[in-house]
């Protein structure tokens, strides 16, 4: 039982790490133009110099709501660690972690409301770009989603001995 608590516990950390990695780095989307590599994520648009990411005034909306989304799961993801860590020391024997694994399903929800919005909104839609395809922090975020999700569950059924 406490390989199977240090494991949660090492993933769930791992989900947080990857959840700030791919919420702050902007490798989102990755395409070549006449100009070189350009990757575009939640915030800048890089080529050799990063500006401002700008996009339609339609898209600009669903920006945001993805840039909220993912702050508010890596909130959630560190509010459910903490939470994971005081309930270990004050829960009794044979009580189960409900309030951890509710916390980190409200995070597996933030997650997925924000890469289906940015899936849904911002993919394929670069212009004067050739070759788009997606970067590693669309990756991440969809391996943190899966990841809060199965710890999330695990923590819904998991007793403390």
């Amino acid at each position: 039982m406490l390989v199977l608590l240090a494991g949660i516990f090492v993933v769930h950390i791992a989900t947080v790490i990857m959840l700030f990695v791919s919420t702050i780095a902007n490798v989102w989307v990755v395409s070549s133009s006449n100009s070189g590599t350009i990757s575009t994520g939640l915030w800048l648009l890089c080529n050799k110099t990063c500006f401002q990411l700008s996009v339609k005034s339609g898209d600009e909306t669903s920006l945001k709501v993805v840039q909220a989304f993912m702050i508010l799961s890596i909130i959630f993801s560190v509010v459910a660690l903490v939470l994971f860590i005081i309930q270990l020391f004050t829960l009794e024997k044979g009580k189960r972690f409900y309030m951890t694994g509710a916390v980190m399903l409200v995070c597996w929800m933030c997650i997925l409301i924000a890469v289906s919005i940015y899936t849904a909104r911002f993919t394929g839609k670069t212009q004067y770009v050739t070759n788009p395809h997606h970067g590693y922090c669309f990756i991440l975020a969809w391996i943190c989603f899966c990841f809060s999700f199965i710890i999330g569950i695990l923590y819904l059924v998991l007793r403390k001995k």
